[in-house]
């Protein structure tokens, strides 16, 4: 009785893919280099800034322009506190201590993300709420941009 599977025509094709040596993988990460991701949070503190300015020029009061900037580091003092705190000591922990540290680090995140903004009208005098929430939006559509952007930095490289 035979118990295998019938094998398919993909199944039985030869397989062309051929692992790399240790030279040809070092030259390959030599030659295309992992950007940095503290790029991500400097475009969240540069939109949070460019948010504070559009705020001020359209209410034409300056804590609109200190309530954008605020929702903007609601997000991005959090996720730098993130990409620290993940990014060092992972090599001599198991996968899964590492995705566990992740996702710790991920509620921290968002909690710290939270309580930042349910601290804003206790921090920020004359807090403006449409500035606010503005300042966070765009603040996380950096991550979007970092998405589309990558692609065309590792293509300069």
């Amino acid at each position: 009785m035979n118990n295998n599977a019938p094998v398919t025509g993909d199944e039985a094709e030869v397989s062309d893919f051929k692992p790399l040596t240790a030279e040809q993988a070092q030259r390959l990460r030599e030659q295309h280099p992992e950007p940095s991701p503290w790029w991500v949070i400097a475009a969240q503190v540069a939109a949070g800034l460019l948010a504070a300015g559009i705020a001020w020029a359209w209410a034409r009061q300056p804590s609109a322009a200190g309530s954008a900037f605020y929702g903007a580091l609601a997000v991005t003092l959090p996720a730098a506190l993130f990409l620290k705190a993940t990014r060092r000591g992972t090599q001599q922990l198991s996968q899964s201590a590492v995705m566990l540290r992740f996702f710790v680090w991920e509620l921290i995140k968002i909690v710290l993300t939270v309580a930042l903004l349910a601290a804003a009208p206790w921090l920020i005098g004359d807090l403006h709420w449409l500035a606010l929430v503005a300042g966070v939006v765009v603040a996380l559509k950096m991550y979007w941009v970092a998405l589309l952007v990558r692609p065309r930095f590792l293509n300069r490289i």
